[in-house]
C-alpha cells in the first residue's frame, strides 16, 4: 500500500513553504475558506498525475510573485519530487532519479479525486465521460496511455490537414490515407480497452448507486461508440465527406460516450441533485475499486467538499464506505461547521 506520509509544498498556489505530515489513514482537512484546503488536495493529486486537477496551466499553480514551485511527497519508502521553474521547464524525480517521460509515472501512485465540479461528468458533454475513462485506464494500463497519446497526436495532424485542404483548395489523398492508417491502430486498441473497462465498471456503478441512494431505482449505463457497429476504416470512410465540409475528423473513438438512464429516461434530464451526486460518487467509487483490483492496493482517495447538497442519509452511506469499509488512505476536505465522526 502506498500511503502518503509527508508532503512539502514550496511556492505552490498559496503555500510559500509548508510541510504536512500524515500519520492516520483517514485525514480530515478543515479550516476557513481561502486557507488552501483544496490546494493541499491538488498538491497531492499533482504528485500522482504531474498536473493539477483544477488548473489547465502550470503558471496558475505558482505562488503570486514567485518564479516556480516545488512539490515533494513521501510514499512509504519512495519519494516523488516535482519542480517547475516557471518558464515551461518541469522536472520529475522518483527516489532522486529523473523520469525521461512523465507518462512513465502515471499509475505508480494511483489516486481518485472527487470535487464539486465533477458533476459535469453526469450533466456535461461526452468529452467529460471520455476523460473519466481515459484517466482510469491510463493508471491501469501504460500501453493504453501511449496509444491515447499517439491517437491524439495523429488526430490533431489530420484535423490540421483537413483545414489546409480547405485553405489551399486541393487535396493530398496519399497523406490523408497515411494519417488514416496511423489513426486506426491506436484507435482500435483504445476502443477494445474502453469497451472491456465499461463492461466491468457498469455493475459496480449500479451497486454503489444502490448503496448510497439506499433505494431500488434502476440506473442503466451503456458504452456508445461508432465502432460498436462498424470497423474503424468503415467509420472513417463513412464520414469522409463530412470531414471535408467541417474541416475536422467526425468519425472515431474521440466521439465515444457513456449513456446513462434512470428508470428508462435520460438521467441528466430528470435526476435530482441528490441523485446526480449519488451517481457521481458511484462512478468514482467504481473507479476506485477497479484501480484497487488492478494494482493490488487501494489508491489515494481525495474528497473536496463533496457533502454540499447531499442529504444526511446519502452522506452517512458515503462516509460509511469511505471511512469504514474502504481500507485505503482518505483525505477529506470539510467545512468547520460540519461535524463528522468515523472509526
Amino acid at each position: 500500500m502506498h500511503r502518503l506520509s509527508k508532503i512539502i509544498t514550496t511556492q505552490f498556489k498559496n503555500y510559500s513553504l509548508t510541510t504536512f505530515n500524515f500519520t492516520e489513514r483517514v485525514i480530515g482537512i478543515c479550516g476557513p475558506n481561502g486557507k488552501g484546503k483544496t490546494n493541499l488536495l491538488d498538491a497531492i493529486y499533482y504528485l500522482s498525475f504531474t498536473k493539477s486537477y483544477f488548473s489547465r496551466s502550470d503558471s496558475m499553480n505558482i505562488l503570486f510573485g514567485a518564479d516556480g514551485f516545488r512539490l515533494e511527497g513521501d510514499f512509504g519508502k519512495e519519494k516523488v519530487i516535482c519542480i517547475h521553474r516557471g518558464v515551461g521547464k518541469k522536472e520529475l524525480f522518483l527516489n532522486d532519479v529523473p523520469y525521461e517521460k512523465f507518462s512513465q509515472h502515471i499509475g505508480r501512485f494511483p489516486c481518485v479525486m472527487i470535487a464539486p465540479d465533477d458533476i459535469e461528468l453526469i450533466t456535461g458533454a461526452s468529452e467529460e465521460r471520455r476523460k473519466f475513462i481515459d484517466t482510469v485506464l491510463s493508471q491501469m494500463d501504460a500501453d493504453y496511455l501511449q496509444q491515447l497519446i499517439q491517437y491524439t497526436k495523429v488526430l490533431q495532424q489530420r484535423n490540421s490537414l483537413l483545414k489546409r485542404f480547405a485553405e489551399q483548395g486541393k487535396t493530398d489523398w496519399h497523406l490523408l490515407e497515411v494519417l488514416d492508417e496511423q489513426l486506426i491502430k491506436p484507435g482500435e486498441y483504445i476502443y477494445v480497452r474502453r469497451k472491456d473497462f465499461t463492461a466491468s465498471m457498469i455493475p459496480l456503478v449500479q451497486k454503489f448507486y444502490t448503496q448510497i441512494a439506499d433505494n431500488d431505482e434502476a440506473v442503466t449505463l451503456q458504452y456508445d461508440s461508432q465502432l460498436n457497429t462498424n470497423n474503424f476504416q468503415s467509420v472513417i470512410n463513412q464520414f469522409r465527406e463530412k470531414d471535408f465540409i467541417l474541416q475536422r475528423t467526425n468519425g472515431g473513438i474521440h466521439k465515444d460516450d457513456i449513456s446513462i438512464q434512470l428508470n428508462g429516461q435520460v438521467f441528466k434530464n430528470i435526476a435530482s441533485q441528490g441523485q446526480r451526486k449519488s451517481l457521481l460518487f458511484a462512478l468514482k467509487l467504481a473507479e476506485f475499486e477497479l484501480l484497487k483490483t488492478k494494482k493490488g492496493f487501494a489508491p489515494l482517495l481525495l474528497l473536496d467538499d463533496v457533502f454540499e447538497k447531499l442529504d444526511g442519509g446519502r452522506m452517512q452511506n458515503l462516509l460509511h464506505w469511505v471511512c469504514n469499509e474502504n481500507k485505503g488512505q482518505v483525505f477529506i476536505m470539510i467545512h468547520i461547521r460540519i461535524g463528522l465522526s468515523w472509526r
